[in-house]
């Protein structure tokens, strides 16, 4: 793999009373946020060949609106992910050459902080909607081996 995109959720309505954490859904602002993702990504020309995401409805929804021609594949171990076993499930996928993962915070962020930084406490944050696009080094995957090429945000 040479690149990897990470993509948080966007905007989600509020949990009510009795719902289910994976059920809630995007907003109307979180719906036209995932289209803008998916403007600046279809801008960069990325040719982008597998898209992993969790199976959360605000995830699938997101997926759905930025990648409206591509596969996406669920990834249970996405959602409430460590950084851990999110780098885990990147080295799993190699074989890509541009890998998107579509998840959550705080595991999200914090992935990035590890590939870019070494460590996964010394993260910035990412607002919903927030892309990082990365470029990896060769060889094996390992903490602090990875580039970031851009930051977007809506």
């Amino acid at each position: 793999m040479r690149e990897l995109i990470l993509l948080r959720h966007a905007e989600t309505e509020e949990l009510c009373s009795g719902e289910s954490d994976r059920d809630r859904r995007l907003t109307e602002h979180g719906r036209a946020e995932a289209i803008e993702a998916g403007k600046w990504l279809a801008d960069h020309k990325l040719a982008i060949d597998r898209v992993l995401c969790s199976p959360a409805t605000r995830t699938q929804q997101t997926a759905k609106l930025a990648f409206p021609d591509q596969k996406i594949t669920d990834a249970e171990g996405i959602y409430d992910a460590t950084p851990g076993s999110l780098f885990n499930l990147i080295d799993e996928n190699q074989d890509a050459t541009t890998l998107v993962l579509v998840g959550h915070n705080p595991g999200i962020e914090q992935l990035v902080a590890l590939l870019v930084e070494g460590r996964s406490e010394d993260y910035r944050g990412m607002p919903p909607g927030a892309l990082a696009r990365l470029r990896l080094a060769k060889g094996p995957l390992e903490p602090g081996s990875a580039t970031l090429e851009a930051f977007w945000s809506p």
